[in-house]
């Protein structure tokens, strides 16, 4: 097909699979480039919709789509949403057994699957299927790790450029969150796509609000913010596996079920807390950075850095993992010295220290700005933001500025009189008069400053000073124990009383959540109660939460109150299959919510006015229009009253093939809870309200 003879099938096909009216920025030109079999490199921020750029191609093109994805463990959570979308999707890794591998094989020379989820290096295993014959697409997710310039870098992905000279003809698709200039030029050229198109979507997540606080007594401070956050997920990013463990240890001591996730831990306690998290069993983990990387999971609300990351692509693509369904959600960073200092350490004896370095020093000057976060990120991958962002910490609550001058002559003279060898910690306790044992053994109790600063806190000192070192009066010697050392700019200060403006600390006031609170909304708000019907739901397929509908879905519904399967599918991110699935019982409790007197006080009823209907010879459609209810329950309601013995010709409605086969899948799965067992069973061939019925006819007969 000419990509014109696809135009028509778009919107059409975005709708039925992925449940949305219209593409987001850029998508529609994407799909239609890669339709065309144009080579694509696509830079997105993380929620951007990369997935689709490459998922609603794969559906319409005739073969298979390859996804080169990095990690293993996310693939089959990737590939669970595409099957929950409808969309026919597998993975192949060495995970799988042997005869997995060759039904997948069987799969692809029959055109079974659309897309297929594959690492890097287990493409050598599928190579007699790696041709045109069977290839229509490529997609190279998290293309970032191509790179040698990427923040991820990852040698097996170096290796992918041979696709191109064996499949001169099939379009590849490049994906990826963050990218700079080099880095993107590094990717097209080690895939050998010169001359890819190029979409660069905005990096602005304005559903993001930015923060960065100083990293004192930061324990105290995470513990406040997740319990002014109940019932929402977050991801807590540490330097180290230690750290990940200590506080995942303190936030247990403190009431918060937390896990963690790090290099160190065993491949089984990995996917354990990867899976716990996912499935809404644990809301708060607590990792390294190897954390997070491909994961679909839309109700992240927060992202914490314990630690600075070592660059702002990380630091970006990082936060990107919350708030993926566009709703509200925090980024906070805490941002100290001690992380600058142990980050340069990281970096020395590498080969590319000094870009190491710079970088480093871009996301020193973020965490200390004084202006917009959101105008310095954004220009770091260059996009100009005309105004303020008015959310993030800056622009909420601006810096107040005031004649430091005084206090900056106090901090210089301690640091000459110091003779410049002492790092911060040491200059604080002097001008504050500590006299602890290394201050009188090094007599400098004795020195003219001591306790010259004495009414200032350890606190505000160390504000002040940071503040200082960012305006150039005086530095930090890294080589020398991270020494404080003057600049030229510091005589003019304690000498010709340059002014000096400095900001003040901002006092950090985190509100409490009361559980009275927290339980009157749990009871009386719509999207609380979608929400536990999303969590049973979940829990009954075995399925993560957020592929059952995502947070946004449900508000949403809350917003609109749906009330017919036209109405729910008008829903954004309801599609055919959603609908098919889940309409009736999301329908159910929007109508029992509505009309909640109503339903208690004809509690038991309302099978009885379905039967009433039936025996008055209306057809399924108008009783389903005289209820304002869907099909799908109606059905639901004549499978409880044929089992409760009524008066219902239940072949009326079922075939007694199906109930035949209905029958055999029970015995062979042993009577599983719930009915997607079956309908996987039947590969999605035999719907849900056949399923019910036949099964209503099972019961009865056994009673």
């Amino acid at each position: 097909m000419q990509v014109s003879e696809y135009q028509d099938l778009l919107l059409p096909t975005l709708k039925k699979y992925f449940g949305y009216d219209s593409f987001r920025a850029e998508q529609q030109e994407i799909i239609e480039s890669v339709l065309a079999k144009n080579d694509n490199l696509v830079i997105m921020p993380t929620g951007g919709g990369k997935s689709i750029c490459f998922q609603l191609p794969a559906i319409l093109f005739k073969g298979l789509t390859l996804v080169i994805s990095p990690l293993i463990a996310l693939m089959k959570d990737q590939v669970d949403g595409l099957k929950a979308n409808g969309i026919p999707a597998n993975f192949f890794n060495s995970s799988q057994t042997k005869e997995e591998h060759l039904q997948i094989f069987e799969d692809i020379h029959h055109s079974k699957i659309k897309l297929l989820y594959v690492a890097p290096e287990s493409l050598s295993q599928l190579e007699n299927m790696v041709n045109e014959q069977y290839i229509s697409c490529i997609a190279v997710d998290e293309a970032h790790c191509i790179s040698s310039w990427g923040h991820d870098f990852r040698p097996s992905y170096q290796q992918l450029g041979y696709l191109k000279a064996k499949l001169p003809n099939t379009p590849i698709l490049a994906l990826t969150a963050t990218a700079d200039k080099a880095t993107r030029e590094d990717i097209v050229n080690q895939l050998r796509i010169p001359n890819a198109n190029q979409s660069i979507s905005s990096f602005d997540r304005k559903n993001i609000e930015i923060e960065v606080r100083p990293a004192n007594d930061r324990v105290s401070q995470i513990i406040k913010f997740i319990r002014s956050k109940p019932n929402e997920a977050g991801i807590v990013y540490c330097l180290s596996r230690k750290s990940t463990e200590q506080l995942a240890e303190k936030l247990l001591l403190n009431g918060i079920k937390a896990t963690t996730y790090h290099a160190g831990l065993t491949f089984e306690k990995r996917n354990k807390s990867q899976e716990d998290f996912i499935f809404d069993k644990t809301q708060v983990v607590c990792a390294t950075v190897a954390f997070g990387m491909g994961i679909d999971k839309s109700n992240v609300r927060w992202v914490i850095h314990y630690n600075m990351p070592k660059n702002i692509e990380g630091y970006y693509q990082e936060i990107g993992r919350s708030g993926r369904d566009g709703l509200k959600a925090n980024a906070l960073l805490f941002h100290s010295y001690s992380d600058v200092i142990q980050l340069r350490k990281f970096a020395e004896g590498t080969s590319n220290f000094e870009f190491q370095i710079a970088k480093l020093d871009r996301m020193k000057q973020f965490s200390e700005a004084t202006t917009c976060r959101r105008k310095i990120l954004l220009s770091y991958f260059g996009e100009l933001l005309s105004e303020n962002c008015g959310n993030c910490d800056v622009c909420k609550n601006p810096p107040e500025f005031f004649n430091g001058t005084l206090i900056a002559q106090k901090a210089l003279s301690t640091i000459v009189r110091l003779k410049e060898s002492e790092a911060t910690g040491i200059v604080i306790d002097v001008l504050r008069g500590a006299r602890n044992a290394t201050i009188i053994d090094k007599k400098y109790d004795s020195i003219k400053t001591h306790g010259i600063g004495n009414d200032i806190s350890w606190k505000d000192w160390q504000h002040y000073i940071i503040q200082l070192v960012n305006q150039g009066y005086c530095e930090i010697a890294f080589h020398k124990h991270n020494a404080l050392q003057l600049t030229e700019f510091s005589k003019k200060v304690l000498f010709d009383n340059e002014l000096v403006k400095l900001t003040k600390p901002v006092a950090i006031a985190e509100k409490e959540t009361k559980k009275k609170t927290t339980k009157k909304a749990s009871s009386s708000n719509l999207f609380e109660r979608l929400r536990k019907l999303r969590h049973s739901i979940a829990l009954e397929e075995d399925i993560p939460a957020y592929l059952v509908f995502n947070d946004a879905t449900l508000k949403d519904m809350e917003m609109n109150r749906p009330m017919s399967d036209e109405e729910f599918l008008d829903i954004s991110g309801v599609g055919q299959r959603k609908l098919d699935v889940y309409g009736t019982v999301f329908i159910n409790e929007i109508i029992a919510f509505t009309n909640e007197k109503k339903v208690k006080s004809k509690k038991g009823n309302t099978h009885k006015i379905t039967y009433k209907l039936y025996k008055e010879g209306l057809s399924i459609d108008e009783i389903s229009a005289e209820r304002e209810l869907a099909p799908t329950t109606i059905f639901s309601h004549l499978a409880k009253l044929y089992t409760e013995g009524k008066d219902v010709d239940i072949y009326e409605f079922i075939d007694k093939n199906d109930v035949a086969e209905v029958r055999k899948a029970k015995e062979t799965l042993k009577t599983p809870d719930g009915l997607k067992a079956y309908f996987e069973f039947f590969k999605e061939q035999m719907d849900y309200a056949t399923i019910r019925l036949a099964l209503s006819v099972i019961e009865k007969e056994e009673l």
